[in-house]
């Protein structure tokens, strides 16, 4: 924790990280991320941008005045201090900003104002974090990570023979949260120790790492048959959507025989799965044995979804053990009372984007999620981060921002 804290820092359940200062240097997601995930747990974070902002400022989806819903989603909390990368009196700023801090987050490379050794012969104690896209420096992003990954080849039906990409970003989302905890880990151990870390996340490493960790790799490794696709049942384990009568399409998991024993009495199938049990010399109570046999199940299961509507199957299914859901659009999850009567969403009125729910962290701490804060544009903070962290007066900013090395600018009114 910064030595400076004011007892208004102090952490609270819901702020636990209240008194750390984190500069970031990012674009993109994996970084902001981080930044946005550590704001929400009460640090001071202090984006830096250049001037217009960086390559994420406008990205997609945007509002029909072209303000970027993207980029206020993964930066609220957050403050903005805009400045001329260009402009070497820009970097002494940054840097002294950054020592100032004693915390850096960031996904820039090449750029020697950000390098470790050259901050932390400043400030030793200094938390370095660098995300890069491989970890030889090479750039990478999650598309092309998750194409080296090999999942693209084991997503989608069974007779594709082309690979599929996931929309979810998932590497960068790991990524961002990976990094989050590397910065919480450091920050309590250099309040134990003293000691400054130097940490770098390439973004190709996590991707690899979760292949390892789920067994992807071992399963190779080991000699073991290659993974096939599977569609949308779920390998090793029964699970598979059906089609209802108004047409909608609802996900089934199985994963114990208490789940398939309801399965199968719901159905009015119990008579027929043992008979299949008996013919095919199989126990079905193995969730291994129900995935290979998971084609010849689906078709003993899938008239009783046919024969009713969602709303039917879906207040049967309520009263068992079974795991299901009905897929939804991203349009019907937002009204959806899981999302609109749910405490991690609040209100937010975030400026140039409009009011809505917005989400604070998943996890709650005491019963509370931390208070979701609006993102700011760029530069917006550019004055107060001036005066409050390098003590500049007015008529210093003010020659600053003239000369065109920072940007300042007016708040929007929240």
């Amino acid at each position: 924790m910064n030595s400076t804290a004011s007892t208004d820092e102090l952490p609270s359940s819901t702020a636990p990280l209240a008194g750390v200062r984190v500069v970031e240097v990012s674009s993109f997601v994996a970084a902001p991320l981080c930044g946005m995930t550590l704001a929400h747990l009460g640090a001071d974070v202090i984006r830096v941008d250049p001037i217009g902002g960086a390559a994420d400022y406008k990205r997609w989806p945007l509002t029909e005045d072209d303000e970027s819903i993207y980029w206020a989603g993964l930066n609220k909390g957050k403050r903005s201090f805009a400045a001329d990368f260009k402009d070497p009196k820009a970097h002494n700023l940054i840097r002294d900003l950054i020592i100032d801090a004693g915390v850096l987050v960031t996904n820039a490379a090449g750029r020697a104002w950000l390098d470790y050794d050259e901050l932390a012969a400043i400030r030793p104690d200094l938390i370095h974090v660098q995300v890069l896209g491989r970890a030889d420096g090479t750039g990478a992003v999650d598309y092309t990570v998750n194409a080296a990954a090999g999942f693209p080849q084991v997503t989608g039906p069974e007779s594709l023979s082309t690979p599929v990409n996931h929309v979810l970003p998932a590497w960068d989302v790991s990524c961002g949260l990976y990094a989050a905890l590397s910065v919480a880990s450091a920050v309590y151990r250099r309040e134990i120790t003293g000691a400054g870390t130097k940490i770098v996340l390439p973004l190709e490493d996590v991707a690899f790492a979760t292949a390892g960790n789920l067994g992807y790799l071992a399963e190779a490794q080991l000699g073991l048959p290659g993974r096939g696709r599977v569609g949308n049942a779920v390998y090793g384990t029964y699970g598979s959507d059906f089609g209802t009568a108004d047409g909608a399409r609802i996900m089934i998991v199985a994963l114990t025989p208490r789940h398939f024993r309801d399965l199968t009495e719901l159905t009015g199938t119990t008579a027929a799965v043992t008979a299949l049990e008996g013919a095919l010399g199989a126990d079905f109570r193995d969730e291994g044995t129900r995935f290979k046999h998971r084609d010849v199940l689906n078709g003993l299961f899938s008239p009783w979804f046919r024969e009713r509507t969602v709303e039917q199957v879906e207040a049967a299914l309520d009263g068992t053990s079974i795991l299901h859901e009905r897929y939804r659009t991203f349009a019907e999850l937002a009204t959806d009372s899981r999302v609109t009567d749910n405490p991690m969403f609040q209100s937010l009125d975030q400026p140039r984007i409009g009011t809505h729910l917005a989400p604070s962290t998943p996890m709650s701490f005491d019963g509370k999620h931390p208070v979701v804060r609006p993102a700011p544009a760029n530069g917006d903070d550019t004055a107060s981060v001036l005066a409050e962290h390098l003590g500049l007066t007015e008529e210093e900013i003010d020659e600053l921002a003239t000369g065109g090395t920072v940007r300042i600018t007016e708040k929007d009114p929240a």
